[in-house]
């Protein structure tokens, strides 16, 4: 089972109450909380809330540790079949559209071996060119990767570009699908587009209430850079800046709720409504009453029982 929807729309506490109610176990899909020791700007499950469903995959690696789509695919398949073996009922959890739909479509991702000399070359270049004529490039020779990949996040318009060249063919047609053998129900938790802003944006405040800046600041102090890929995420790049003095507090955290409501359109664009595999709610009060009926008819159609 799948829960997916734009951050901030309310996917974690709905899971936790699907999970004591049916017996299951939360496989992360959100591509920023498998880092350690960035809990308050990836609003990670709390310690609390982790204790009242088993969870997996988060905190699996350092936020300069080498982790991509491949690996994340292959330990989520792992933990959905170890899941399984001990007869719970998995449920994967996230707002990354990638991540998530590499999982519960079977993309067979490229196992291109990295060329560093190559990626450094693309990184000299989208610092001194700019990143947008990288990602024009990418658009040029293979269009509908482009249109799968946010612009602003490098790494992936490098990594298409890299795989384009290296083999020369289009990063979009290496990404073949054999779905997984198992039927898969997704529950879409939305929300009217304004008042999800305005929940994103008062949970920023109340990130930075929590101890956001001295996160960031304990990161840098363990010797994280700033350019890390981990780093890049939203509110650890606008904290970044104002630790740089480029900005004062108030304009990064203004800043970082404008690149949020980028992020959710953004993820809308992975997530359609339009998708008629995505079971949608709205996510208002009694939600967990509404997805209830959908997960308990969805295990009497695999042959179980409401508890799984």
């Amino acid at each position: 089972m799948v829960i997916v929807g734009p951050t901030g729309v309310g996917k974690t506490e709905l899971a936790i109450s699907l999970a004591r109610s049916f017996n299951a176990e939360i496989v992360n899909a959100d591509s920023r909380q498998v880092y350690r020791y960035m809990d308050i700007g990836t609003a990670k499950p709390t310690p609390q809330q982790q204790a009242q469903a088993p969870h997996h995959l988060l905190d699996i690696v350092n936020p300069d540790g080498d982790f991509n789509l491949a690996i994340y695919q292959k330990m989520a398949n792992q933990s959905i079949a170890d899941i399984q073996q001990r007869g719970k009922l998995p449920l994967l959890v996230g707002g990354s559209g990638l991540y998530m739909w590499a999982v519960v479509e079977g993309w067979r991702i490229p196992r291109l071996e990295p060329d560093t000399g190559l990626r450094q070359e693309l990184e000299a270049r989208a610092k001194e060119e700019g990143q947008d004529l990288l990602y024009a490039e990418l658009k040029r020779i293979d269009p509908i990767a482009a249109q799968r990949i946010d612009p602003r996040n490098v790494r992936r318009v490098i990594r298409a570009l890299e795989v384009c060249y290296k083999t020369e063919k289009p990063f979009s047609e290496q990404y073949q699908k054999e779905p997984p053998p198992y039927p898969v129900l997704i529950i879409g938790l939305t929300l009217d587009r304004e008042e999800l802003y305005q929940r994103v944006d008062n949970r920023l405040d109340s990130m930075i209430e929590k101890g956001l800046v001295a996160e960031v600041q304990g990161l840098v102090a363990k010797g994280y850079g700033l350019d890390l890929p981990a780093m890049s995420g939203v509110g650890y790049k606008e904290i970044g800046w104002y630790l740089q003095g480029k900005w004062d507090l108030v304009t990064a955290l203004q800043k970082a709720k404008f690149a949020t409501h980028r992020f959710i359109r953004h993820q809308y664009a992975w997530f359609h409504i339009a998708d008629e595999r995505i079971h949608w709610l709205e996510s208002k009060a009694g939600v967990e009453e509404r997805a209830k009926p959908l997960v308990a008819s969805f295990l009497r159609d695999l042959g179980g029982n409401d508890e799984y």
